[in-house]
């Protein structure tokens, strides 16, 4: 698990409850990093200009938000932001159940030719990305697209890496990071934990 808040399930199908071992980042800290990022992508492409943002469902949504006011309060300027779904791009879509969790797609620009900062919270086998590419494949021509994540977890099975990351948070395959956001939880925070049987 990424970070998404899907029921976490043993190989025998039992349900798995989430056990909170640690916070690794406060709000503060959150914060912190998202400003820097925000930072580190307008100095890679020299401002904002041909520049969107694409948060990934759902939590990147958030994410793609707050690094959008931190770049408008540098550049001045506002930075177009979209949303994407990915549900039905997914290599795993036959194991989510019958009824999966389907959010929506806004595109309210043309990608074609634009340089597409897309935003994740967590960045672990890298199959979201890669679903997340067909997807904007599918609108449009971009002329790059970059990847910003809140936390690179490591354990890659697809060739893919962040161009701008919060923090990288080596863990084992076992413990599973939540990153919490304001718009869909009780509070801002990363927090690393493990499943255990209930």
């Amino acid at each position: 698990m990424n970070g998404r808040y899907l029921p976490h399930q043993s190989p025998k199908g039992s349900i798995m409850k989430f056990v909170k071992k640690a916070v690794i980042m406060n709000s503060h800290e959150m914060n912190r990093a998202v400003k820097r990022m925000a930072h580190e992508i307008i100095e890679a492409n020299k401002g904002i200009d041909n520049l969107v943002l694409l948060g990934v469902q759902r939590r990147g949504v958030p994410l793609a938000k707050m690094l959008g006011e931190a770049m408008q309060q540098v550049e001045g300027t506002e930075v177009p932001q979209g949303a994407l779904d990915i549900t039905f791009y997914r290599d795993d879509l036959s194991k989510l159940g019958p009824a999966p969790q389907v959010s929506s797609t806004e595109m309210p620009f043309d990608v074609s030719e634009k340089i597409v900062i897309l935003v994740d919270d967590v960045l672990y086998t890298g199959r979201t990305v890669r679903a997340a590419l067909d997807v904007i494949m599918d609108w449009g021509r971009p002329q790059a697209i970059r990847l910003a994540v809140l936390v690179d977890r490591g354990h890659r099975e697809l060739p893919i890496r962040p161009d701008f990351v919060g923090k990288n948070v080596p863990t084992s395959s076992k413990e599973i990071i939540k990153v919490k956001v304001a718009d869909f939880d009780d509070s801002e925070e990363v927090i690393v934990g493990e499943g255990q049987e209930s």
